[in-house]
């Protein structure tokens, strides 16, 4: 049973998603936020493929708070993108307010050279 909360973002999530689209040359990179983890996607949504993907899990072992976290997280997956051939993106928030976490992510995204 969703939460009132949960229906909310549901429903700015689909807003997003008719506005925004991800290729080849410029994937969405998307963002999912739990109580205790983050994630992020770069996805090429006219093949339907995930190109790059970094989560705060493989980051298990280092110890900081949730939102130096999420900037770590970023800055992981700009590293796996530029590897791939990847400088340029287009930020899906996923419904999520760009705030806190959401908003650390992107940062340490964009000082990986990341442009969006």
């Amino acid at each position: 049973m969703a939460t009132v909360k949960e229906n909310r973002r549901q429903k700015i999530k689909k807003g997003i998603r008719a506005k925004i689209s991800g290729s080849s040359s410029r994937p969405r990179l998307t963002v999912f936020r739990s109580n205790s983890a983050i994630s992020a996607q770069l996805i090429d949504d006219l093949s339907g493929v995930t190109l790059v993907s970094a989560s705060s899990v493989e980051l298990k072992d280092v110890k900081v708070p949730k939102v130096e976290l999420s900037k770590l997280v970023g800055k992981a997956l700009a590293e796996k993108a530029t590897t791939s051939g990847i400088s340029s993106v287009v930020f899906d928030r996923n419904g999520y307010l760009y705030h806190g976490r959401v908003k650390a992510l992107a940062e340490g995204a964009r000082e990986g050279g990341l442009q969006f």
